[in-house]
């Protein structure tokens, strides 16, 4: 299969770098405006760059990934989508639900196949985290994905940025639709939210919370499940999974390390994607579930803060009677 890959910032080279090693597949090339950028995939990639999409699209294509800013998503996407062209496209899917819904559109009136890089499913650790609790009852989930601010600035928040990932997975978990929403944003050094406290309730009575920022300075990934029958924990950069099981009515439990794989997850999404397309199966992220999932980050952005109504407009220490 005859692969390229659009962008050619760190996503890109990296994905570049793992179809260059992929069987049956043929790393046609990058494309990237950037000069440097380009110097950059060929040295990873040792592979072939252009400046545009008409460049590469000439040399032949059926599938590409994309890895370009958020912003271009949609235009690339439909000018792909319109050359029957397959399409890998990073999340967020695009800038707007709108848009988004637009490229599902084209894309299933085209024939092709469309899937949405939320890589963070391919990670072994939430995999086991996944068949821990596949079948069970479960009551909460809470995740944490914070980290130092990144060092290539973008236009948008963590909610966009890092949360986006968390909204997929407690979807991907519950099997439900979140219909609930109660975001805490706050801006403590960037232009946008870099600080976000997220509370959801999905339609299976799930209630979630993710707590993401830009200030922590080191990264952590973390995910706990409390279901009816068991708490599962696990850490996604250690890819550490711990299952605690049994309560007894005196407060013990037992508790055992799950086995995690140890697959590359983009190497994993970029293998299903190409069977997927290569079969015609229906992809492990639907164009759908990438949008269902960017309109959650937008309410989150959109929904008005409510602040404590003040009891008492007189400022000072309170009187204590008696």
């Amino acid at each position: 299969m005859r692969v390229g890959v659009i962008g050619a910032g760190v996503m890109g080279s990296n994905h570049a770098r793992v179809l260059a090693g992929l069987p049956g597949v043929s790393l046609v090339g990058v494309v990237d405006p950037s000069p440097a950028h380009r110097a950059r995939a060929t040295e990873l990639a040792n592979c072939q760059c252009f400046e545009t999409l008409d460049q590469l699209v000439a040399e032949g294509v059926d599938a590409v990934t994309i890895a370009a800013p958020t912003h271009l998503h949609h235009e690339i996407s439909l000018a792909c989508i319109a050359r029957k062209v397959h399409v890998l496209v990073e999340k967020p899917i695009a800038s707007s639900v709108e848009e988004g819904r637009e490229i599902v559109a084209a894309a299933q009136e085209a024939g092709v196949t469309l899937m949405v890089g939320h890589v963070e499913r391919f990670n072994p650790a939430v995999a086991a985290v996944k068949q821990a609790i596949a079948g069970e009852d479960i009551l909460s989930i809470a995740i944490t994905r914070v980290g130092p601010f990144p060092p290539r600035m973008s236009n948008v928040g963590v909610v966009i940025d890092l949360a986006v990932h968390d909204i997929d997975l407690i979807r991907w978990f519950t099997e439900s639709d979140i219909v609930e929403v109660q975001p805490q944003l706050s801006s403590a050094v960037a232009e946008r939210e870099d600080i976000a406290l997220l509370q959801f309730r999905t339609a299976s009575g799930v209630l979630a919370h993710i707590n993401t920022n830009w200030l922590t300075p080191f990264k952590a990934r973390s995910v706990t499940v409390a279901t009816r029958g068991k708490y599962v924990m696990g850490d996604l950069l250690t890819r550490q999974v711990t299952e605690c099981f049994g309560f007894k009515p005196d407060g013990s439990y037992s508790m055992r390390h799950l086995p995690v794989g140890h697959d590359e997850p983009l190497r994993a999404e970029l293998i299903s994607f190409l069977s997927a397309v290569r079969n015609g199966d229906t992809p492990a992220v639907t164009g759908d579930e990438g949008v269902a999932s960017l309109e959650i980050a937008t309410r989150c952005l959109e929904a008005p803060s409510r602040p404590a109504a003040a009891s008492s407009a007189r400022k000072g220490p309170r009187r204590v009677a008696g």
